[in-house]
């Protein structure tokens, strides 16, 4: 798959199928999509172009908009790869760009940049200066500029929005073998781990603390979780800590992760954690030595899971 930071940059001289949407979480109704396209692109002969745009157009449209994605640009990069797609292009969406007539986004996007000969799109799409065309519009580009449009039916677009919905409610519940379920793969978050209060150090249980970098990214709701991550070519298992730390005075949120009968020094180490299952709320306790033991329980719950699992025997 090559990728395309601009549509300008793709300028395709062979004929296209073309999607368009922001493919956020690329989950399972993404992916059907995605194949209908890469399907389409080998039976047609053409090749298979997905449209999307970085930044995402409420932040630039709406900036008070607070909007949180369920993948950073790079996982979308990779998960869109997985599908056998020929080309990505990552339009940068801003204000100029949001003001072009509906005829000339199609004409010099579409068109002369994207040679696009089959444009597949949901009924209710909707684009253009104050995104006032639709489908029917389209259809007359379609005629004018001579491609073809294959509708998405309501069902399919209703599924794709409704399982966003239910991905971004899951992850703020910390619900997340719901959110893994409609991704079709595990919610992930990648960072850099840093020094810490070395507070698990002294309880007996050290931690590697994770900053995320892309504020933008979704991180699931506070409390503690199983998860997993390669480390050196290596699968381990761990449990990490999503919260402040209201028991040692904490108001910063934190990802900290224990791994399970692992050592290292992962200071300075790109990490991605994937979340396969919520054990606990964060709780507030009276002491430390009342903290440990509740650790002491989730690891234990931990060991449980992977175990009965049969992921590994601890």
């Amino acid at each position: 798959m090559k990728t395309y930071n601009s549509a300008f940059a793709f300028n395709g001289k062979n004929p296209t199928v073309v999607t368009i949407g922001t493919f956020d979480g690329v989950h399972l109704g993404h992916k059907s999509i995605l194949k209908r396209l890469v399907q389409t692109a080998k039976e047609d002969n053409l090749e298979s172009v997905v449209l999307t745009f970085f930044p995402h157009p409420r932040w630039v449209l709406q900036q008070s908009s607070e909007l949180k994605l369920i993948n950073t640009i790079e996982e979308r990069k990779k998960l869109i790869e997985q599908s056998g797609l020929n080309h990505l292009v990552i339009h940068p969406f801003t204000k100029e760009f949001s003001r072009l007539t509906a005829e000339e986004y199609v004409e010099d996007i579409l068109v002369k940049n994207l040679n696009v000969k089959k444009f597949i799109i949901g009924y209710d799409h909707r684009f253009g200066r104050n995104r006032n065309a639709d489908i029917t519009n389209l259809r007359k580009f379609g005629e004018k500029f001579n491609f073809d449009i294959e509708e998405i039916s309501a069902k399919e677009i209703n599924d794709v929005a409704i399982s966003s919905t239910k991905i971004r409610k899951a992850l703020n519940n910390g619900d997340v073998e719901i959110a893994n379920e409609y991704l079709g793969y595990h919610f992930m978050i990648s960072g850099t781990v840093i020094p810490g209060k070395a507070i698990g150090r002294t309880l007996g249980f050290p931690t590697a603390n994770l900053q995320v970098s892309e504020t933008y990214k979704m991180i699931p709701g506070n409390g503690i979780y199983i998860v997993q991550s390669q480390i050196d070519s290596k699968k381990v298992y761990g449990v990490t800590s999503i919260g402040t730390n209201p028991t040692v005075g904490g108001t910063e949120k934190t990802i900290e992760t224990h791994f399970l009968d692992f050592e290292a020094d992962l200071y300075g180490k790109s990490l991605t954690l994937e979340f396969l299952k919520f054990i606990r709320p964060e709780k507030t306790f009276d002491t430390l030595e009342r903290l440990r033991q509740e650790i002491e329980n989730d690891v234990i719950a931990a060991k449980r899971y992977l175990k009965d699992r049969g992921t590994i025997s601890f």
